[in-house]
């Protein structure tokens, strides 16, 4: 029922291809959408578990990525819809003196404030959804797809996606990658890890668990592996679907 290598475990009987999708299941998936036998897998983790770190890995095998952080940063552009609807909401000091979001400063104001959180993410995540839709409709001619959702628990985008790969690290390992990111202390790092989801609710979602203690060699093995079987797993859709 499941294959395993290195620290990767593996559900294949949870596979997208024939699991009831999480999440908003009134919207078809994104292979769908794009009219493409094309495999769509989300790759998700708490803050510091290492997404960047194995979505550049598959990018390197050819794969595309399409990171809903990047949208969210350009959504948030000077002259972007978003922006204006964020200052409406939160005011002008959310703005640095060029008219540019001012991150950390609405990173504060919103960490403390679950409300207004709940407003931000009102502005952003339909917007951040509506543009991930797009971006993997216009692909073409390939076997599947990553797109990285950091908030994938948060935002229900669960339905629009084939498989879940959870990227895991020990809360330990996390705490010290933020830190030495984000030049903060360990309190702030611990504060930041408590307002994410919960660890075992991400896991709950997954298809594919990898687990990134810090050994590179070892990410680069079991993302390799992970390139095959998603790689298989497309072609076993396209011989599904096929009507020939």
């Amino acid at each position: 029922r499941a294959w395993r290598t290195v620290a990767l475990r593996a559900f294949s009987g949870r596979c997208g291809l024939d699991r009831v999708a999480v999440g908003r299941n009134d919207q078809p998936r994104l292979s769908t959408l794009a009219g493409l036998l094309m495999l769509v897998v989300g790759l998700t983790g708490g803050i510091g578990s290492g997404k960047t770190a194995v979505s550049d890995r598959f990018a390197r095998h050819g794969v595309p990525v399409i990171d809903t952080d990047l949208i969210a940063r350009e959504l948030v552009e000077p002259g972007q819809p978003a922006l204006v609807d964020i200052v409406t909401e939160f005011g002008s000091n959310c703005l640095d003196g060029d008219g540019r979001l001012h991150r950390a400063r609405l990173r504060e104001r919103v960490f403390a404030d679950p409300a207004g959180r709940r407003r931000l993410e009102a502005i952003l995540h339909p917007r951040i959804r509506a543009v991930t839709r797009e971006r993997v409709a216009a692909l073409t001619a390939i076997p599947y797809c990553l797109v990285v959702i950091p908030l994938l628990t948060e935002t229900g985008m669960t339905d629009l996606l084939d498989r879940v790969l959870v990227v895991d690290a020990p809360e330990a390992e996390q705490i010290r990658r933020v830190m030495a990111r984000d030049r903060i202390d360990a309190v702030q790092a611990r504060a930041i890890l408590a307002a994410q989801a919960r660890r075992d609710a991400r896991l709950a979602l997954a298809d594919d668990i990898l687990e990134n203690d810090g050994d590179f060699m070892a990410l680069d093995r079991q993302v390799a592996a992970l390139h095959r079987r998603y790689s298989a797993l497309a072609t076993h859709q396209i011989k599904t679907d096929d009507p020939g």
